[in-house]
C-alpha cells in the first residue's frame, strides 16, 4: 500500500512538471536557459584556461617554455584573485620560483629575464590582453 501511494505522489508531481513546461514553453527566452557550463564548472575553466594559453600560445609567459599551470600574477596569499587580467600561463618551474613574490621584481632576478616579456607581463596587468599577446608574438 505504501508503494503504491508513494508511485501516485510520482505521477502527479511528473504531471505538474509536464503541465508547467507546457504552459511556459511559449514565453521562455534565451536569457533564460542554463547552459551546460553553468553545471559543470569545470568545462567552464578548462575553455577559459584554454583561452588564456591561446594568448601565449601555449608557452610560459616568464620564460617561453611550454605551459603547464596558471601563475597568479598579484599571488592568491596576498589578495590576488582568479581573474583573466591576473592570472598568466607558465611552467612548473617558473611558477614554483615564483611563489609568492611580487611579479615583476621577481622576474628582473631571473637570468631569462626579458624587456619584451615584461613589457607584456606589464600589460596583462593591465588587462590589456591585447598588447600582452602582440608584444608575445614579437618573441617568436
Amino acid at each position: 500500500m505504501i508503494l503504491k501511494a508513494s508511485s501516485y505522489l510520482f505521477n502527479h508531481t511528473l504531471k505538474k512538471t509536464v503541465i508547467i513546461r507546457k504552459k511556459f514553453k511559449n514565453i521562455m527566452h534565451k536569457q533564460d536557459a542554463i547552459y551546460l557550463d553553468q553545471f559543470c564548472p569545470k568545462i567552464k575553466n578548462k575553455n577559459w584556461r584554454e583561452s588564456i594559453n591561446k594568448l601565449t600560445k601555449c608557452k610560459c609567459i616568464y620564460c617561453g617554455k611550454p605551459s603547464e599551470s596558471l601563475d597568479h600574477l598579484h599571488p592568491m596569499s596576498k589578495g590576488g584573485i582568479s581573474s583573466t587580467s591576473n592570472c598568466v600561463p607558465c611552467c612548473l618551474s617558473c611558477n614554483g620560483k615564483k611563489s609568492d613574490s611580487e611579479v615583476l621584481s621577481w622576474y628582473r632576478k631571473q637570468n631569462f629575464y626579458d624587456p619584451r616579456r615584461a613589457m607584456a607581463i606589464r600589460a596583462w596587468q593591465n588587462d590589456d590582453l591585447k598588447l600582452a599577446s602582440v608584444l608575445l608574438n614579437y618573441l617568436n
